[in-house]
């Protein structure tokens, strides 16, 4: 059988159960009329791509920018799943775990994968606790690190997990350090439909480089920041605002976001780069910022959700031997709550703006 969007794989199952095309169209009929919320996205996802036409409509996430609705080649998209089984050699019969929401393309490239490759999956509900409730072991899951945090004791029912959404703590990957499940955290976005490199935990301190899946080129751009061909995903060559350490054309070090560069008095500070050298002091969630000053262009600051003692966190930054003088933030803002994207990704521009920061 030639892997197309027209094509159910005949080892395809859903919840233990085999589906064909026009049962699991009633199935996503079903869903939608009587399952419950996140069912419900499961069923409209399902028809959208059980449908007539050639491209499937999805919505970026708005961590970086105003969320904005762009249209994927269905071909694009069952080679994006292509890739990822060959990598990872996931074929038919793969149990997998769907614990993602479908309105978000990382939920919807798990039932692609499972209805292109005749994998297994099952459904839960999205939760910060996945695997709270059952006891199964699965091949393959993808989780963000919020549901990889609140399953630590519980990941030796995963043989291979994939991480993305958001970048992993130091902290939370000193705690996969201790496990035995093969880990990998991803690079991608909606543009690319999901990942398209990946780098897997180290097993100690040392860290790897992201590795791009097939048929992916990279290079960079004048401001240092990653270009993507990858025509089997993408028409169109994709210029990202993320700054890299480009190793070869297939390997590369992720370093931030280029549009969240901070310019105080001419020293450039990257704040991904700074936020790795706090965390080791800051338990509760945070960012660092710049902010319009009249002397320095930019002023660092510090923002922090939640309630700590900020003249103790002060000292204990200036303190810190990994940072230099330029990266000591000039303030510390304390706030009750950050706003979220549709996606749970800290919205840094809007928590800002909300209190007039």
């Amino acid at each position: 059988m030639i892997p197309t969007f027209k094509n159910i794989h005949p080892k395809f199952k859903y919840n233990g159960i085999h589906y064909d095309f026009g049962v699991l169209k009633e199935l996503a009929y079903s869903l939608v009329k009587e399952g419950q919320v996140y069912e419900k996205g499961i069923g409209n996802f399902l028809l959208d791509w059980l449908d007539d036409s050639d491209s499937l409509i999805v919505h970026t996430s708005g961590s970086t920018g105003v969320p904005k609705a762009i249209a994927l080649k269905k071909e694009h998209i069952v080679n994006s799943a292509l890739a990822t089984g060959a990598f990872y050699k996931m074929g038919p019969g793969t149990k997998a775990l769907q614990c993602l929401s479908a309105d978000h393309i990382a939920g919807k490239m798990m039932l692609v994968r499972a209805m292109v490759l005749g994998w297994e999956i099952d459904m839960v509900e999205p939760s910060s606790h996945p695997l709270q409730f059952t006891t199964k072991h699965y091949d393959f899951v993808a989780m963000v690190p919020l549901q990889v945090q609140g399953s630590i004791s519980h990941l030796n029912q995963i043989g291979t997990l994939i991480i993305g959404g958001a970048p992993i703590s130091p902290e939370l990957k000193s705690d996969l350090n201790k496990v035995d499940t093969r880990i990998f955290e991803t690079y991608g976005m909606t543009e690319t439909i999901t990942h398209i490199a990946v780098k897997e935990l180290a097993k100690g301190p040392e860290d790897y480089n992201f590795k791009t899946l097939p048929d992916v080129v990279l290079y960079i751009d004048p401001r240092g920041c990653l270009v993507i061909e990858a025509p089997k995903v993408s028409d169109t060559v994709i210029v990202t605002n993320d700054l890299v350490k480009l190793i070869s054309p297939a390997e590369f070090q992720w370093l931030g976001r280029y549009d969240n560069i901070i310019n105080s008095g001419g020293v450039k500070l990257i704040p991904e780069q700074l936020e790795t050298k706090l965390s080791v002091l800051i338990e509760s969630r945070f960012f660092v910022a710049g902010i319009p000053d009249a002397i320095l262009g930019q002023k660092l600051i510090l923002v922090v959700e939640g309630n700590i003692d900020r003249e103790q966190l002060h000292m204990d930054i200036k303190s810190l031997k990994s940072i230099s003088k330029f990266e000591i933030p000039k303030e510390i803002l304390v706030v009750p709550q950050f706003v979220e994207t549709g996606s749970g990704k800290v919205d840094r521009t809007k928590t800002l703006s909300k209190y007039k920061i």
